[in-house]
């Protein structure tokens, strides 16, 4: 195993398939660093929107004015954090400044779901009760997950943290082509962890053991995975198929995402 920096750029590489790093979750006194600085943020595009928002609607009936209101809290409070954090991968400007980023239970990057989820659940802990719930959730989580967290299957981690990555799982050539036009995507972040868990600690187990859980596993990776795998393949292929084409697809999708964001930012060369 080689020793790599996971942070911009290097965490590209930890997708759903590594999922066995458990990477050490950020501080209490970080994340509260953190959310104080998003939250002054938010209350300032919050006060920025509404005064602006009313001195255009003046002219409208107290309605429209309460309907212009509340769109601006919705904006500061739910579209703008779910938005740069969706854009970032799990960094708000809060976690800029400390350093920290938000990834799943898997360590991968979260996406537009996982951003959601912890957004909408933000609006009421964070923003309507003043973060008192989401410190009391954080001290009470082994992993300093807040209620958001704990819907979205996430929690916030350094954002440079030196770990020992594991070998990627190989594919095997024989499952190649079925893996490659598989679908996948509902396959649980839980689920792929606790497979790519197994199948490096296979070897040490008992032959019994390791038939029962491999047989359990793909038992389950089978309910989230369409078409079935071809018969006569060991549980373990199957698996390690899975996860491969899995890593496969979210290095794919990261390095789309990367060269968009670079076109987007690209400075007009005819200016």
């Amino acid at each position: 195993m080689s020793s790599a920096t996971v942070g911009v750029g290097d965490d590209d590489f930890v997708t759903g398939e590594a999922v066995a790093l458990d990477l050490p979750p950020a501080s209490i006194g970080s994340r509260i660093l953190s959310g104080f600085l998003d939250y002054l943020i938010v209350w300032v595009m919050t006060f920025t929107l509404v005064s602006a928002g009313t001195a255009l609607s003046q002219q409208l009936d107290d309605a429209l004015i309460a309907a212009t209101v509340l769109v601006c809290f919705l904006v500061a409070w739910l579209v703008y954090p779910v938005t740069i954090e969706t854009l970032t991968r799990g960094r708000s400007l809060g976690k800029m400044a400390a350093g920290l980023r938000t990834v799943r239970d898997d360590a991968g990057p979260i996406t537009f779901r996982h951003a959601f989820a912890r957004g909408l659940l933000g609006v009421v802990e964070v923003y309507l009760f003043w973060g008192i719930p989401a410190v009391i959730a954080s001290i009470l989580s082994s992993k300093g997950k807040r209620l958001g967290d704990m819907l979205a299957g996430t929690y916030v981690v350094r954002d440079r943290v030196t770990a020992q990555l594991p070998p990627p799982v190989p594919m095997p050539p024989q499952l190649a082509g079925w893996a490659m036009n598989a679908d996948i995507t509902q396959l649980p972040d839980d689920l792929a962890m606790a497979v790519r868990t197994f199948l490096p600690a296979a070897p040490t187990m008992t032959p019994r053991s390791r038939d029962e859980m491999g047989r359990k596993l793909l038992a389950e990776m089978t309910l989230y995975v369409s078409p079935p795998p071809p018969p006569g393949n060991h549980p373990e292929y199957v698996l390690a198929a899975i996860l491969a084409d899995r890593r496969r697809r979210d290095t794919v999708r990261l390095a789309r995402d990367t060269a968009l964001r670079q076109r987007l930012t690209a400075p007009d060369r005819m200016s």
